[in-house]
């Protein structure tokens, strides 16, 4: 991954502060970037040898690199939008719209994967030889190289970062290397056999377009529906807090995700009722402070006086 660490360490200043929004919302812009320009590529080699050799596989391919340089312009975009501000009408900021984001990555995928089923079974209706070269090979193994590349340059940085979204978009590129694969199977078979199975060939890139976009859904629709926080954390967050002074236990804790890294708790902590409140408050605004710094989430304390 050293021409992933290049490209970082030259667009990306300050690189190592990924706590810092701007700083992340470039890792974001970034993963776009190179994913436009990467698809758009792809999807205009496979496109113009798909019609030269009459292969519906092919261009399908083609499209989906299409819908990902889409997507790619949607992340940035959901990128940009996320890093507003907080104001009046949205006080927790406007983290959730890389969710939707991806929400909309999401639905494109499902798209072009129904329409390329239709594609695929008026093939195997109306069946057509694909004409074997190697060329298409060549330029198919290229893409599986550049793609592969791709999935491991967003999944880097969807780790560094937290974003669901670049991890969508990880997951989509490995999808697109067995796309590719697949497509290579039907070429090489082309030459050896009179079958006509590029149509077959197509509805199963069509079957991983249409998993991808299912998978990309769940995943981008759990947290606006509000899923159930990560267990890890819950436990994190009522151990921590039990460990200051006077704090004799916890319970309500709730957890609200507003976005990623914009996470907002909240829990009562029970304290004796005979200790002053003055010593109370200051233990309960350190431990606010340090758990908020140390889980990178919002934490708010309710005292709750106990015998």
């Amino acid at each position: 991954m050293v021409l992933s660490k290049i490209l970082i360490s030259k667009f990306i200043k300050d690189y190592k502060d990924i706590e810092n929004p701007k700083v992340r919302d470039k890792y974001g812009y970034l993963g776009g970037t190179i994913g436009i320009l990467t698809n758009i590529l792809l999807a205009g080699a496979k496109f113009i040898i798909g019609r030269l050799s009459n292969s519906i596989s092919l261009i399908a391919d083609a499209m989906n690199n299409l819908s990902d340089a889409t997507s790619s312009v949607i992340t940035i975009v959901g990128f940009k939008l996320s890093s507003k501000p907080a104001d009046e009408e949205h006080p927790f900021g406007h983290g959730r719209i890389e969710y939707i984001s991806g929400l909309l990555i999401s639905f494109i995928v499902l798209y072009i994967g129904v329409e390329f089923v239709k594609s695929s079974y008026e093939r195997i209706i109306n069946p057509a030889k694909t004409e074997f070269q190697w060329i298409y090979l060549v330029v198919l193994l290229f893409s599986i190289a550049i793609k592969i590349w791709i999935s491991k340059f967003n999944k880097t940085i969807a780790k560094s970062i937290n974003s669901s979204a670049l991890q969508a978009s990880s997951i989509e590129a490995f999808v697109d290397v067995i796309i590719s694969t697949c497509i290579i199977f039907s070429l090489i078979l082309s030459r050896y056999t009179s079958l006509v199975i590029d149509g077959y060939i197509g509805l199963l890139v069509s079957a991983f377009i249409l998993y991808s976009g299912y998978i990309l859904i769940k995943d981008t629709l759990n947290p606006l529906l509000g899923e159930a926080p990560d267990p890890e954390l819950v436990k994190n967050i009522a151990s921590k807090v039990k460990k200051y002074e006077y704090i004799k236990g916890v319970h309500e804790l709730v957890i609200h995700n507003y976005g990623p890294r914009k996470i907002l708790a909240s829990i009562h902590a029970e304290v004796p009722k005979d200790v002053s409140l003055k010593e109370i408050h200051r233990i309960v605004d350190k431990a606010e402070k340090e758990i908020s710094e140390d889980l990178n989430i919002h934490l708010i304390i309710h005292l709750e006086p106990v015998e």
